[in-house]
C-alpha cells in the first residue's frame, strides 16, 4: 500500500506553544467588553432554565442582552472603554 501524503509545503505553521503577539493580546483586550457581556447573558439565561422565569429573570436577561448590543455597538464604532468607573 502506498502512503499519501500531502505534496504542497505546510500553509500555517504548527506551534503549540507560541505565545499570543502583542497585537494579539491588544485585539481580545479590545473586544473583552463583548466577551463579559455575552457570559454575562448566558448566565442569565441559564439561571432561567431550571424553572418558569419570573419577572426579575425576564430583566435580568433584557438587561444583559441590552449591555451586549451596547458593547457590540461600541466595539463596532472603535470606542474606548476605561478600567476606571
Amino acid at each position: 500500500m502506498r502512503y499519501i501524503g500531502a505534496v504542497e509545503a505546510v500553509v500555517t505553521a504548527d506551534v503549540p506553544d507560541r505565545e499570543p503577539t502583542v497585537a494579539e493580546l491588544d485585539a481580545i483586550e479590545r473586544e473583552m467588553p463583548v466577551i463579559e457581556a455575552g457570559v454575562a447573558l448566558l448566565e442569565a439565561q441559564i439561571v432561567a432554565l431550571d424553572r418558569p422565569a419570573s419577572e426579575l429573570d425576564e430583566r435580568r436577561i433584557r438587561r444583559a442582552r441590552r449591555k451586549l448590543l451596547a458593547a457590540r455597538r461600541d466595539a463596532a464604532n472603535g470606542v474606548e472603554t476605561g478600567a476606571a468607573a
